[in-house]
This record gives structure tokens, C-alpha cells and sequence, in this order.
């Protein structure tokens, strides 16, 4: 390989990496005995294997975050929760559903940022009894209004056919393409936003 050959070939894989986007996908549970990890470990599977962008657990657990408006809002998590989402083109919430809604820690951490969120798609993959299907349509109203826009492919989980005795994750096979064609649309509007911000 010539000199100008590795010059070139340099330069292209650096703006590679720099064009590559970065998709978070956020477990939108922190009850004990969760099945959110699971999912999201699946999902990530999944997404690894097709080399398209740079794909990250993000578990709102780990920020310890406050009951919005019961704190002065100085707990490092909050600042550590916006900047991780600052640094996302992307996102695909891994949502359970409680009470035909998302889960509390869900919309709080939904609430804790604002501009964060502005401007970048998402895509949902649900789970409970009925898939998840009404905790999936609050959350897109709540997306609307932080200017995320939600890709139409969901992929929805049942407890009675996608996990063995309600707890470990098992999913049918034909939730493989649907996860393939939600990613597919969470990369091309992803792309696309990204000359809004």
C-alpha cells in the first residue's frame, strides 16, 4: 500500500467514525426483578450484528435520579443523564408497561432533559401482557412533545409467548425482522435529524 493509499484509507475510516451514529438504548424499568436488561441485551445483539452505528445500553438506573422537582436539581446524575443523551443521535426505548401506561422512572427520566432529546428519532420495542402496546402509545404523545420523533415498526413482547414463566426472555423469531426493520428506520431518520441540530 502506497503512501497516499494509506493517507486516503486513514482519512476515510477517521470521517467513518465520525459519521457513525451513536443509538441509546434506554431500559425504561428500575423495579427489582426487572426483565428490561434482557431485552435490552437482545435488542443490542441484534443491532451489533449489523455494523450500522454505535449501539449502548443506557440504563436510567445507574443516574439515581430524583423525583423531578424535590431536589435544588445538583445531584450529579442529573447532569451526567443530559450529557449522556447529548451525545445520542438516537434512541430505542426498551419499555414495560405498568398500569396501561410507562413506568414512573420512565417519565421522569424523560422529564430530566429537554434539548437532550430535541430533534432525534426513536424507536420502542415493548413488553406485557398485551406487548406492551398502551405504554407504547403514551410514551410517542410524550415524545412528541420533546421533539423526538418515533419510527412506526414496534416490536412487542408478550409475557405469555415471549418469556418463559414471565421472567426470562425467550422471544418468537418473527420479532427478529421486526427489530431489523425498527433499527433500519431509527438509523435513516436519525441521519436525517442530524442536519436539524
Amino acid at each position: 500500500m502506497g503512501f497516499f493509499t494509506r493517507i486516503l484509507t486513514k482519512k476515510n475510516k477517521e470521517e467513518n467514525n465520525m459519521n457513525t451514529m451513536n443509538i441509546g438504548i434506554i431500559l425504561g424499568s428500575t423495579r427489582e426483578g426487572r426483565v428490561s436488561p434482557q431485552v435490552g441485551e437482545w435488542v443490542k445483539g441484534i443491532a451489533d450484528k449489523r455494523g450500522d452505528a454505535n449501539y449502548e445500553i443506557i440504563d436510567i438506573a445507574e443516574f439515581q435520579l430524583p423525583f423531578l422537582g424535590t431536589t435544588d436539581g445538583t445531584e450529579p446524575g442529573i447532569t451526567a443523564w443530559n450529557d449522556k443523551l447529548a451525545s445520542l443521535d438516537g434512541f430505542v426505548f426498551v419499555v414495560a408497561e405498568y398500569n396501561h401506561s410507562i413506568s414512573g422512572a420512565l417519565k421522569n427520566a424523560l422529564d430530566f432533559a429537554r434539548e437532550a432529546w430535541n430533534n432525534k428519532a426513536a424507536g420502542i420495542v415493548s413488553y406485557g401482557s398485551t406487548g406492551g402496546a398502551r405504554a407504547a402509545e403514551h410514551l410517542r404523545g410524550i415524545m412528541g412533545e420533546l421533539m423526538i420523533a418515533d419510527v412506526r415498526t414496534h416490536p412487542t413482547l408478550s409475557l405469555f409467548t415471549d418469556f418463559e414463566n414471565g421472567s426470562v426472555l425467550k422471544p418468537q423469531e418473527l420479532h427478529l425482522d421486526n427489530v431489523n426493520l425498527m433499527l433500519d428506520q431509527v438509523i435513516a431518520w436519525s441521519g436525517a435529524l442530524k442536519t436539524l441540530r
